[in-house]
């Protein structure tokens, strides 16, 4: 729940720091640090629960690790290291910790047996998703310590719209399949889908290091195409009476 209360807390938080100072610097970066630790935390159930799942039934061989202490440890750092960027973006001690929660996050990763997944889409995207975190705050410590190199936006835009925009389609897309009572399978549709948000992922970050509007322009078309799809391939079976 503290999560989803920072969450809420960064809305209201948004719009009197705009009001105020004509910013929003430190409720953009509040409310994205509340994203990254639901991810992290949720996630970091699910993914290795539904790879296990799917690897036992289709693929046999080495499995996800259980969740454990370093998980704990991993969640733990990287929300302390997100707390500071929050609050203190350009401090080097911020860069460390950022460091520290992206390598965590990246071994993390690596324990979930996400490249026996290949065959299957909807399980492969959550670990796709997933690798965004990690490169997320790899590239805001990256920018703390060479921000004539690594630009803010591009770790901003990592966990923005590479995290947060993968993984929230990859879950719906999922959840949808299971609560209307259809086989959890992705088909071309939900293959489409995937590949526009991780294009438009990988854009936006791009174009924070070649400042493009042109590459902004099809990172934008990307990301309304994934989502459009969504309501295109989806839309229907969640207006109609679950399948029996």
């Amino acid at each position: 729940l503290l999560p989803l209360a920072v969450l809420t807390g960064a809305n209201g938080a948004f719009h009197l720091e705009a009001h105020l100072q004509g910013t929003s610097d430190i409720s953009r970066r509040l409310g994205m640090a509340a994203a990254i630790v639901l991810i992290s935390l949720i996630g970091g159930r699910i993914i290795p629960s539904f790879t296990r799942n799917w690897l036992v039934r289709e693929n046999p061989g080495r499995l996800p690790a259980p969740f454990d202490r370093f998980d704990i440890a991993s969640m733990a750092i990287s929300a302390i290291a997100l707390g500071a960027w929050t609050f203190a973006p350009v401090n080097s001690a911020s860069g460390m910790l950022m460091a520290v929660a992206a390598i965590c996050q990246a071994w993390r990763l690596s324990r979930w047996a996400g490249e026996r997944t290949l065959r299957d889409p909807l399980v492969l995207i959550l670990h796709l998703a997933y690798a965004f975190v990690p490169l997320g705050l790899a590239f805001v410590s990256a920018s703390i310590f060479f921000p004539a190199t690594v630009p803010a936006a591009a770790g901003f835009h990592a966990l923005g719209t590479g995290a947060v925009g993968a993984m929230t389609l990859a879950v719906m897309t999922r959840a949808t399949l299971g609560h209307t009572g259809r086989e959890l399978k992705a088909g071309r549709g939900a293959s489409f889908i995937f590949a526009a948000v991780l294009l438009a992922g990988s854009l936006r970050i791009l174009a924070a290091f070649v400042p493009s509007g042109a590459m902004i322009d099809m990172a934008g078309a990307a990301w309304v195409a994934a989502f459009s799809g969504f309501i295109m391939v989806y839309g229907t079976a969640l207006m109609t009476p679950k399948a029996r």
